[in-house]
């Protein structure tokens, strides 16, 4: 049997033991966010590595997500920059960086959608609410080239009529009935 474990781990490694979570457990983690007051707070700010956060009253879109994996076990943060540093060419390079950043990489929405269309599943940009179910991903494009990104909740708008989505939009880590107030550009289940 010790044999056995030990071949299996040797030829599959840590990805035998890697975390998984579920759509569900991840809208329950983000729902569990808006319980925290968090100011809007786009600052750069140096963090520990890995499983390192910006404080904790402070916080961005993308924090809300990076948040919502880590409460299920999976760290964003080292997942995104070591995929960086193996393979930087394949993300966005609008920040004029030569090499990856862990304090900020999984803080921009562009390179989390680079990453979740690299380990995730790519769904439809759609115009139907009931394509859009508790634990996706969902990127928008607000105008101006600002992005947004937000994890749609398993709790309903007023009408019963789509999912409301988890975000930072400026009035910290809410729920809100968004997901078709701005332009759809991303929409990804990833599950770790």
């Amino acid at each position: 049997m010790i044999y056995r474990l030990t071949l299996l781990f040797l030829l599959f490694g840590p990805a035998l033991f890697a975390q998984k979570t579920t759509p569900t457990a991840l809208a329950k983690a983000a729902a569990q966010l808006t319980e925290d007051k968090v100011v809007y707070d786009p600052s750069y700010f140096s963090i520990a590595y890995p499983m390192g956060d910006v404080p904790a009253d402070r916080g961005v879109c993308t924090d809300v997500v990076v948040r919502a994996y880590r409460k299920c076990g999976i760290d964003l943060q080292q997942k995104v920059h070591e995929d960086m540093k193996a393979h930087f060419s394949l993300y966005p390079q609008r920040w004029g960086l030569r090499r990856p950043d862990k304090n900020i990489d999984h803080r921009r929405v562009p390179n989390l959608m680079t990453f979740f269309e690299r380990f995730g599943e790519v769904l439809t940009n759609s115009s139907q609410s009931s394509d859009y179910q508790p634990g996706d991903i969902v990127c928008w494009d607000l105008g101006a080239g600002v992005l947004h990104i937000g994890v749609v909740s398993s709790e309903r708008n007023f009408f019963g009529s789509r999912y409301l989505i988890v975000h930072n939009i400026g009035a910290g880590q809410v729920f809100e009935d968004v997901l078709f107030d701005y332009k759809i550009i991303g929409h990804y289940r990833y599950l770790g």
